[in-house]
């Protein structure tokens, strides 16, 4: 891409994220991701260093003949921690912690593996968002229009893959995933370049990754998603989430035992979560709707795009009514901020909302007409909390 892209603000308010309005104070600051150091946006390139490639490698990642990188959905450091009975390799083994970025939520996590791109560069910035000039929304995670009508990947997220480069430097890279997924425009969009390889069950995911791992300098990503998808109906840390964790925990180590020598497994995780003890309705509450013309991203991230004209009362409504429970900013403030990561394209300026709602209280800011299912949860994320922010690093080694 040949766009310009638009620094971070040169003063202090580049690393502190803007907390004007919604009633913000220091008990109350973002955990502001740690592009460059410490995000997840780090890990691709690191992974690639290791295996051998040119290029930063931030982390500090120790050289391997092969790496498998297990993403598991929802897998919070925090919640992990808070639980670790329930996963004793997990707990076990060596870690560090990254932060998901922004918004913590699974589109834009699972780019930012993809691409080794913050948000800013790759333009996934939220679940659901504004398809600039269009006037209609578009469904990153179910990659769904209106009307029918189709997102050609390569036009919403044209970056090179690291999947592309490791291909292209003669590593072998594979992805692991659910049939269900193959060919879909998010797959398309993020895993580009890499052999898909269907696998639904636990035992074909482990059987698929030895398979893949037997390759001289492999580069494996496998994906596992029901903690996440649990945690949204059932809430984190509920019976029925602590059963998944303990599968997850399992399928690590099955996964480890599966290692070939002179290889790592690193296991991370695109958000955490929080369960919501309130709802809030953007689409039906009377201080919220006045000015709004659609309403996007997630309940704990919400892109609100406004009428012509509206944006600055809508922006004064929506502090006045969240007061307490959530950062409420303009879109300059989010990106002079570095929500965003410390550029962002003037491509994707139109993606972001002209006001961004940002819970940090336990509250829900639902929309009930557009989204029905979501409306329903009791787990979120999204948001800059340390439960939503913070996923682990893991590593097994058998160098």
């Amino acid at each position: 891409m040949s766009d310009p892209v638009l620094p971070a603000a040169g003063d202090s308010s580049a690393h502190t994220p803007a907390t004007s309005g919604a009633g913000a104070s220091a008990a109350q600051a973002p955990v502001l991701p740690g592009y460059g150091g410490s995000a997840l946006s780090d890990l691709p390139g690191s992974l690639l260093a290791a295996l051998g490639l040119p290029g930063p490698n931030s982390l500090g990642l120790e050289p391997a003949d092969r790496v498998c990188l297990f993403v598991v959905d929802g897998l919070g450091a925090d919640l992990l921690l808070a639980h670790a009975g329930r996963a004793p390799f997990l707990a076990g083994t060596a870690r560090r912690t990254l932060s998901a970025g922004f918004p913590a939520t699974t589109v834009t996590s699972l780019c930012s593996l993809g691409t080794g791109l913050s948000p800013g560069e790759h333009g996934m910035v939220g679940m659901v968002l504004a398809v600039p000039g269009a006037g209609h929304l578009f469904n990153c995670l179910r990659w769904t229009l209106p009307g029918g009508m189709r997102m050609d990947p390569m036009q919403w997220q044209p970056a090179p893959t690291v999947y592309q480069r490791a291909v292209a430097a003669g590593v072998p890279a594979s992805y692991v995933g659910p049939a269900q997924f193959e060919g879909s425009g998010l797959t398309d969009a993020v895993y580009r370049g890499a052999r898909y390889l269907p696998a639904d069950t636990v035992d074909e995911r482990v059987a698929a990754v030895a398979a893949a791992l037997a390759e001289p300098r492999a580069h494996v990503t496998v994906y596992y998603g029901d903690l996440d998808s649990t945690g949204h109906l059932c809430g984190w840390g509920s019976p029925e989430w602590l059963d998944q964790l303990a599968i997850v925990d399992r399928m690590a180590e099955r996964l480890a035992e599966a290692l070939p020598p002179g290889s790592a497994l690193y296991i991370t995780a695109d958000h955490g979560m929080v369960n919501a003890t309130e709802k809030i309705d953007a689409e039906t509450d009377p201080v919220l709707t006045p000015g709004v013309a659609m309403v996007g991203g997630d309940a704990r991230a919400r892109h609100v795009y406004t009428a012509l004209g509206a944006a600055e009362e809508v922006l004064a409504a929506w502090r006045a009514r969240l007061d307490g429970l959530a950062w409420v900013v303009s879109r300059q403030e989010a990106v002079d901020s570095g929500w965003f990561g410390p550029r962002v394209r003037s491509s994707w300026l139109g993606r972001i909302g002209d006001v961004i709602a940002v819970p940090y209280a336990d509250v829900a800011v639902i929309a009930s007409r557009s989204g029905k299912l979501e409306a329903i949860f009791t787990g979120y994320h999204g948001s800059m909390t340390a439960l939503e922010q913070n996923v682990p690093l893991l590593e097994v080694s058998t160098r």
